[in-house]
């Protein structure tokens, strides 16, 4: 199943994607995809509705149907670094122990196709494809062997990174994390039956249509079920909160010499079977 979010920016109504790749209404049935709607008995209430019984919504899907945030109310954003070992290694830094975290502030959450806008006095924005895992069943302490089970979901995440921001200016990575959408998320949640093996996914990213990223979840350092256990040991883990885990090889800071975005360009990226997104970068105002 394929949820999603649908309408104009605020505004946006819950529905899933049919096997036609029509949209149907879910506005009906749920009040948002949020909150219990994707707990494990949520996700079985609408895998039990007949997709043909919702009404058709008009339009066709990222290109004159605007699709919003494909999880809404998202309480915690949270990320992985490095999780790579051949993103490590173009970063130039080591491979982790154990997982980085750090986060994204939900104010950077935006829709698949929505603009980027490069912030003010940024010098090396940059560009991360990356596999986003969706919580629905809430825990903390999570036993590894467990940990799927409080998955609700798979996601396209567009990790945008302002790099001096997060290296040069002081503190945590999180300055450069966080800025205005730099978290477009979408087009769908794609529910784990439907994610033939989440461990061998093809990701890739262009920017204007020249391939930049070009790889596979097959190369995480810290799987999924590890990185939720992980995460629940220090914070509850809660029905909407999304992981971010952490970008393959490709990124503009690892280039020679390096590449940035400066507005104007055209960045789109996907993963298989989990959709895909086109977004225009807009200039810093």
């Amino acid at each position: 199943m394929k949820l999603l979010r649908y309408g104009p920016k605020g505004s946006e109504k819950p529905g899933l994607l049919d096997d036609e790749g029509q949209v149907r209404d879910l506005s009906g049935t749920v009040a948002d995809i949020a909150g219990d709607v994707l707990t494990p008995g949520g996700i079985a209430r609408l895998k039990g509705i007949d997709p043909a019984s919702l009404p058709k919504v008009e339009g066709t899907p990222q290109e004159d149907l605007r699709l919003g945030p494909c999880v809404g109310q998202i309480g915690k954003f949270i990320c992985i670094g490095l999780n790579y070992a051949d993103h490590a290694a173009e970063a130039g830094m080591p491979i982790p122990e154990e997982p980085i975290i750090f986060n994204k502030w939900t104010s950077a959450i935006c829709g698949p196709n929505d603009d980027i806008q490069i912030p003010r006095n940024s010098l090396r924005t940059d560009w991360e494809v990356e596999l986003g895992v969706v919580i629905g069943k809430p825990g903390v302490y999570i036993d590894e062997a467990e940990a799927m089970d409080h998955v609700a979901g798979f996601c396209v995440i567009n990790d945008v990174s302002e790099r001096d921001f997060q290296l040069n200016r002081a503190g945590t990575w999180d300055k450069g994390k966080g800025c205005d959408t730099f978290g477009p998320t979408g087009p769908w949640l794609v529910t784990p039956d439907e994610v033939a093996d989440v461990d061998a996914l093809h990701m890739w990213l262009d920017v204007d249509g020249e391939r930049m990223q070009d790889g596979s979840t097959a190369t995480l350092v810290f799987k999924v079920p590890h990185l939720v256990s992980y995460c629940s040991r220090f914070m509850s883990l809660q029905p909407g909160d999304v992981i971010s885990t952490g970008t393959p090889p490709g990124v503009g800071m690892g280039m020679t010499p390096p590449r940035y975005l400066k507005g104007g360009e055209t960045v789109s990226l996907g993963i298989e079977g989990l959709g895909t997104q086109k977004s225009r970068v807009l200039p810093a105002g």
